[in-house]
């Protein structure tokens, strides 16, 4: 697949793929060339109309639909991203820009998740309160919420848009899917799986357009009654806020700003194997991945030197090329970002390792970068950077490491390195983060939660706690008759 054959994009609603009823579009744009590759159909208010209606529909047939058929059908939708996934891997690539063997880790590991949650769906137990007097019978039983509207980021297309999805649908809720619109096709191509699969058009529709716009119509909207987002902590306040005022509920995956602890007992290489693997993967625009790197004195240079030897030495280019490690960013936008937060350390008497420009006029590269000795009034070390920037600090003790790991008001991943049981239990109960990960990168698996807390949102979109936030629970009680 090029640029050239890149899929023709199209809304889903009510069964059909077409365009949005006024004609408007989007340019969606290739970040390893800055090159225009496709025009998405920009939805209306009567395009969000037809696709409401059609999702009031499709939740009084699909949660008709019993459990074990939605197991099945969900199953097959896993099977044909299989399928199909050299195909979308490919789609993801030029449209977003990380490399192919991400992008084919991404679509298969989206099949992984639809396995699981299509297994807990069948498994959404209720259960039996022993009752006080004889003749009663408690049960509890759990019932799909409702039609959901689901918000799904640029980052990883199919990861982010299946969880929620595959949620949705396996509990027996309709889902309005707002896909990324620098991202489309892939997003589409996922939603086609389910489709193909049997999923009744009614049950799922795919829109696209100005997110603002789409989210403020969707949220208080009264077909919806749940809301599932993932993207910035500032967006996410606001349509928190909004689903509050209107009693929906909302499930709030947001940004962080992950801690990466080394103490002095931990395996060296094994830390900057991992650490710089993930701090660099989907050139840094992943929102747990390691931001603020907290390094002990005792090894701190051979830690620094051996980052900044793997920085310089990574392959950056165009995803679809062998051998390339790190992609483009996303588009312009993060070029500028990337850009202002080091004309910021810098100003701000940062050390300047490597990196830090621009890499040539065509697409939207950007050097790996590191910076030591960064003060806390730097914005990098306040601000989640969503790029390939590494900020290196020092420290002596464990009581300033754990307060340094606390101090910002996010918490969804944070990550250390240590030998030492006594330290790892310590790090477990006092990191204020919704995963913690010690020795290995071991979160965001379809069985494992993956939520935060504080102002890294609340909720849950991984292991048995996914499909929490998608059913009601009933009590009934009778006496009998």
């Amino acid at each position: 697949m090029t640029d050239k054959t890149y899929p023709k994009l199209a809304l889903q609603i009510a069964g059909t793929w077409r365009g949005a009823s006024d004609g408007g579009t989007i340019p969606v744009v290739n970040p390893a060339t800055a090159e225009t590759i496709g025009d998405l159909p920009k939805a209306t208010t009567a395009d969000l109309d037809e696709a409401l209606a059609a999702a009031d529909r499709g939740f009084a047939a699909w949660r008709k639909v019993g459990a074990f058929d939605r197991y099945k059908i969900l199953r097959k939708a896993a099977d044909l991203l299989r399928e199909r996934s050299e195909r979308i891997a490919t789609i993801v690539t030029i449209e977003q820009g990380k490399p192919l063997f991400e992008a084919r880790v991404e679509t298969l590991g989206g099949a992984d998740t639809c396995d699981w949650l299509a297994e807990e769906g069948r498994r959404n137990y209720g259960r039996v309160i022993p009752p006080r007097a004889g003749d009663v019978m408690q049960i509890v039983m759990k019932e799909p919420v409702g039609p959901v509207a689901a918000f799904t980021p640029w980052n990883f297309p199919i990861n982010q848009a299946v969880r929620k999805v595959a949620a949705a649908l396996s509990v027996g809720c309709s889902i309005v899917l707002k896909g990324p619109e620098d991202t489309p096709a892939s997003c589409a191509e996922m939603v086609r799986c389910f489709l193909d699969a049997g999923v009744p058009g009614d049950a799922l529709q795919l829109v696209f357009g100005v997110p603002s716009e789409i989210s403020e119509y969707l949220v208080p909207h009264p077909v919806i009654r749940k809301i599932s987002f993932t993207g910035s902590t500032a967006v996410g306040k606001h349509l928190a806020a909004l689903a509050g005022a209107h009693m929906k509920r909302a499930t709030m995956e947001l940004g962080g700003h992950a801690p990466a602890i080394v103490f002095e007992d931990a395996d060296v290489e094994k830390a900057l194997s991992v650490l710089s693997a993930n701090k660099y993967r989907n050139a840094g625009q992943v929102c747990v991945a390691p931001t603020r790197f907290l390094v002990h004195d005792s090894i701190y240079e051979r830690f620094v030197d051996g980052f900044v030897d793997i920085s310089k030495n990574l392959k950056v280019g165009n995803g679809l090329e062998d051998g390339v490690k790190m992609g483009p960013l996303a588009h312009s936008r993060r070029i500028e970002a990337m850009e202002a937060l080091v004309a910021d350390a810098v100003e701000k008497g940062a050390g300047l390792r490597t990196g830090g420009k621009r890499i040539g006029n065509q697409g939207y590269f950007f050097e790996p970068t590191v910076f030591t000795d960064v003060p806390m009034s730097a914005r990098i070390m306040n601000e989640e950077p969503f790029g390939p920037i590494a900020a290196i600090q020092r420290f002596s003790d464990d009581e300033e490491a754990f307060a340094e790991a606390n101090r910002l008001p996010y918490g969804l991943a944070s990550y250390a390195y240590t030998k030492s049981a006594q330290r790892a239990s310590a790090l477990a109960s006092r990191i204020e983060a919704g995963m913690v990960s010690i020795n290995h990168h071991g979160i965001a698996l379809p069985e494992t939660p993956f939520g935060g807390m504080k102002d890294s949102g609340y909720g849950s979109e991984g292991g048995m706690e996914a499909l929490e936030a998608y059913v009601t629970t009933k009590f009934v009680t009778q006496q009998g008759l």
